[in-house]
């Protein structure tokens, strides 16, 4: 008896020892993880360096992490649209780095609530008209000087059509079309507010907008929808176009040729910025990241994706597998960069593209009212939708306009009949959206063939697509209706879907691979994934 007393106190105090060892080597990794002895003091955190980039850089993830690994620090890569990553950093978002798109971005950081120092641009891009060979070859532009009021005609007489990324969400696309507004504007010396008023200018520029026949929210998507669709041309990155013409030379279809409009092309000079959060450590590490992004392996990276790696506007010595001739590209000719504008001005022209000059759409909204919305499902959804069709989206510019046309589908075990109104009196669409009940199955394949089938007589002069959400797994209707219908109609028009709750992600991914449209995940931010599609319409 008294044996197993002995043993039971032996265990109850080997149990305190290990106990109480276990927390002090706890608390002693802790010191040394929280306060790292030698480094002056900074907290673990102070080891994490992170990094705001553009969409367009990830391609160099795994290069960058590679770069801190070698060099003995973490990296923490955020990426964001260029006018995102002002949003971001102006509202106080703390970053160690910024690596942009353009440097015109950079002017418009709030200097009294952040400071940036150490800008070197990595690479020169510019922005292209690239289109089909055979088209441009029919128009007479192979080989000769074009300038923008020549495409100008072109779209004007019906001759030829574009695609393009969203100004409002993508550099390529902003500083596409402050080319065009700075080239048929005549290349002022400088670009002001009252060029922006000036109707003969904006008649021109709507009336080049005419030939947008398909809007990207990102230049991936751009190049993917390219591949996949069938359009005449894409106004794009150089670096893009090399892509597009890679894997089109992949699948045996046309590549695409280069125009370089004589009278003014965007360049994107991608600069990385420090940003001064007085810490001689990260300072250190981004002087890293930048010389190795400069260095001689750097360089030969970014050549390697299509960026132009040198300076001075011309080189004999580029790469003829990426920089190939017979794609219009002579990077011995020089290129003469149009002139940005101020930040106002910037500011302007974005504005007045969303609500005077862009191509007037037509969407589709499908919206899940089935039994599993109950609750808080449906009320983020009729929040998601009063952002959009309210003025609380004129903070991120992707407002609809009088001119554009919005119809709902609202569908549960059956698809509802449409409601309709223009982009601009939505008090009554969001009215019906928000006295709807929920209830019953989900006829998800229906209503995107009934959605297909109120657009596939609109004309030419809206830009068609539908917006699909959906909490479930559609089980009303097949997918081979829905194909049978979408063959038939013999017209792009692209479904994106959101996901929500427990959404078939297979189901909507084999609806927007038909369309040649995309999936959006909205489960954790169904505002933000509407706010995000709204750049692909």
């Amino acid at each position: 008896m008294k044996k197993g007393k002995g043993s039971f106190w032996a265990i109850v105090i080997a149990f305190l020892f290990i106990y109480f060892s276990a927390n002090i080597v706890n608390a002693v990794f802790n010191l040394f993880k929280n306060k790292i002895i030698g480094e002056n003091g900074y907290t673990y955190s102070d080891k994490v360096f992170s990094l705001i980039t553009s969409p367009e850089n990830k391609v160099l993830e795994d290069t960058l992490k590679k770069v801190a690994k070698d060099s003995d620090f973490d990296i923490q890569i955020i990426y964001a649209d260029n006018l995102e990553i002002v949003d971001k950093v102006n509202s106080g978002e703390k970053y160690d780095a910024i690596w942009s798109s353009n440097s015109i971005w950079l002017d418009m950081l709030d200097t009294s609530k952040v400071s940036i120092s150490n800008l070197k641009s990595t690479s020169i891009t510019p922005i292209t008209f690239g289109i089909k060979y055979s088209k441009a070859n029919e128009l007479g532009l192979i080989g000769k000087n074009v300038t923008m009021s020549d495409l100008l005609k072109l779209i004007q007489n019906g001759k030829l059509t574009f695609s393009m990324a969203n100004p409002i969400m993508t550099n390529s696309g902003a500083s596409s079309y402050l080319n065009i507004l700075s080239t048929l504007a005549g290349n002022p010396e400088v670009l002001t507010l009252k060029h922006l008023e000036n109707k003969e200018l904006q008649t021109k520029l709507k009336t080049f907008f005419t030939g947008l026949s398909r809007t990207s929210g990102d230049e991936d998507f751009l190049e993917k929808s390219f591949i996949n669709g069938d359009y005449d041309a894409a106004i794009t990155y150089e670096s893009s176009i090399i892509n597009i013409n890679k894997q089109l030379e992949k699948l045996g279809k046309e590549t695409l040729y280069a125009i370089y409009p004589v009278d003014g092309v965007s360049i994107s000079d991608s600069p990385i910025v420090y940003v001064n959060n007085k810490n001689d450590y990260k300072k250190q590490v981004f002087l890293k990241l930048q010389n190795y992004l400069l260095s001689e392996d750097g360089q030969k990276i970014l050549l390697n994706l299509g960026r132009r790696t040198w300076y001075g506007g011309t080189t004999s010595n580029a790469p003829s597998n990426i920089f190939n001739k017979d794609w219009g590209i002579d990077t011995t000719k020089y290129i003469s960069p149009v002139k940005y504008p101020s930040r106002e001005v910037i500011k302007e022209a974005l504005l007045l593209y969303q609500t005077k000059l862009r191509k007037p759409v037509h969407v589709v909204f499908c919206l899940d009212y089935s039994g599993s919305m109950y609750g808080s499902g449906i009320e983020s959804l009729r929040d998601a939708m009063d952002y959009v069709l309210t003025s609380r989206s004129l903070s991120s510019m992707i407002q609809f306009s009088e001119e554009d046309k919005i119809d709902v589908l609202a569908f549960s075990s059956k698809v509802n009949k449409p409601w309709s109104s223009d982009g601009k009196n939505t008090q009554e669409l969001l009215k019906k959206i928000n006295e709807y009940d929920v209830d019953g199955a989900t006829s998800l394949y229906p209503a995107a063939t009934e959605a297909l089938k109120l657009l596939k007589d609109e004309s030419n002069d809206y830009n068609l697509s539908i917006i699909l959400m959906t909490d479930g797994e559609g089980n009303i209707g097949t997918f081979r209706e829905l194909s049978d219908t979408y063959q038939s109609i013999k017209r792009e028009i692209p479904i994106y879907a959101i996901t929500f709750g427990n959404a078939s992600v297979d189901q909507l991914e084999k609806m927007a691979k038909l369309s040649n449209g995309k999936v959006f995940d909205g489960r954790s931010d169904l505002v933000l994934a509407f706010k995000t599609v709204r750049g692909y319409n």
